[in-house]
């Protein structure tokens, strides 16, 4: 009989986690070995138990999920990592494969379906749905903000003037009007509320 595949689940809400480790105690397959509810938590309990899967919410306190991905990753080049969000935006989806982990489902997923996510990764495959696949072809295919854009986008969204983002980033205001106009070239926009609200439905920035 081959061993149990050995679960972690972060995720800040308490019923929902606990939901999940009923889903996949059930499979006599599986089991769930421990549970974080920051990401901070996630690093520790990883190190701790060197789970098969671990199952890894985006939006955590303490430490957010893909900072989380990262640091596991970094120091455990094997690491079997699904994202499990309600997020689905491009960006998130990107961040989230980017930093690290090998799958990406969302909340509203099947039980079925998790439980073959977890199969799929613990093999060592990834496990891509069609309409996450689909968004994250169409970000590899947006060009990429710089840093300083984004920087600068997020201070858009926040409301701020050319001349208050050149004050917090230490820049000059025509400096700020170029990363601008760069930005609305790249969103594929035509002024500032559209960049916000493109950047925001993309999951570049958070409200």
């Amino acid at each position: 009989m081959s061993q149990a595949i050995r679960v972690l689940i972060a995720d800040d809400h308490a019923i929902f986690r606990q939901g999940l480790a009923t889903i996949i105690s059930r499979d006599p397959d599986m089991t769930v070995i421990a549970q974080a509810e920051n990401g901070e938590q996630a690093i520790a309990l990883f190190r701790e138990h060197q789970p098969d899967v671990t199952l890894m919410d985006l939006r955590m306190p303490e430490v957010d999920g893909v900072t989380a991905i990262g640091a596991i990753c970094a120091t455990a080049k094997s690491a079997r990592i699904i994202v499990l969000t309600t997020y689905d935006s491009d960006e998130d989806i990107y961040r989230g494969l980017q930093a690290g982990a090998k799958g990406y489902l969302l909340k509203e997923t099947e039980p079925d379906e998790l439980l073959n996510a977890i199969r799929t990764v613990h093999r060592g495959q990834q496990y891509i749905p069609p309409d996450v696949g689909a968004k994250l072809a169409q970000r590899l295919s947006n060009p990429e903000l710089s840093e300083r854009e984004l920087a600068v986008l997020r201070s858009l969204a926040q409301g701020m003037s050319n001349a208050d983002i050149a004050a917090a980033l230490s820049i000059g205001e025509g400096t700020v009007k170029s990363h601008v106009n760069r930005i609305l070239n790249k969103l594929d926009v035509s002024d500032r509320t559209q960049a916000v609200i493109v950047a925001v439905k993309r999951g570049i920035v958070n409200l």
